[in-house]
């Protein structure tokens, strides 16, 4: 196993302690897995190093930017792809995204389920898709459906599965 991929676990534990405690990824652990990923890629490769890690930044920032606009994910998760991206580049990077957005789908179902609410949200959901596209068109938004609990969980539980699933199909 590569040393970045050594580097990768110990970045993802820290962060996973932090967001499991807090719900928040602080910025000096993104930054540094960030310059750590440069910093590694630099000196083995050279300027084909720093594309590697520079591309695989952009990557991983860019398209969860996308769904921290979407209010999918929090910021702090948006500079951990951009540092997963800095320490594996594109393609790994690529990979993790969409195995963490699996788990994250999968996780929710899980969380309905348990809750008791899947069915509920479902039906309601459903019967209220009239009421809210009117209100959509008009430029309301729904008092009732803005106050609605939302379901969160720390992101970091389908990150760390997510990055597994990836790192068993496309390095080994």
């Amino acid at each position: 196993m590569a040393l970045y991929f050594y580097l990768l676990i110990v970045f993802l534990l820290a962060a996973f302690y932090f967001d499991a405690r807090t719900q928040k990824i602080p910025n000096w652990l993104t930054v540094t897995g960030v310059v750590a990923g440069l910093f590694i890629h630099v000196i083995r490769s050279g300027f084909a190093g720093l594309k590697f890690s520079l591309f695989g930044i952009i990557v991983g920032f860019v398209i969860m930017f996308v769904l921290y606009l979407a209010k999918a994910i929090g910021a702090g998760d948006v500079k951990l792809f951009a540092a997963i991206g800095a320490l594996t580049g594109i393609e790994f990077s690529l990979y993790g995204i969409m195995y963490s957005i699996i788990y994250a789908g999968l996780i929710g179902i899980v969380l309905l389920l348990v809750r008791r609410e899947f069915v509920s949200r479902a039906v309601g959901l459903f019967l209220k898709m009239n009421e809210l596209k009117e209100a959509q068109e008009k430029g309301e938004v729904m008092e009732e459906y803005k106050k609605k609990e939302v379901l969160t969980f720390p992101f970091m539980y389908a990150v760390i599965p997510g990055i597994a699933t990836a790192y068993y199909y496309v390095i080994l």
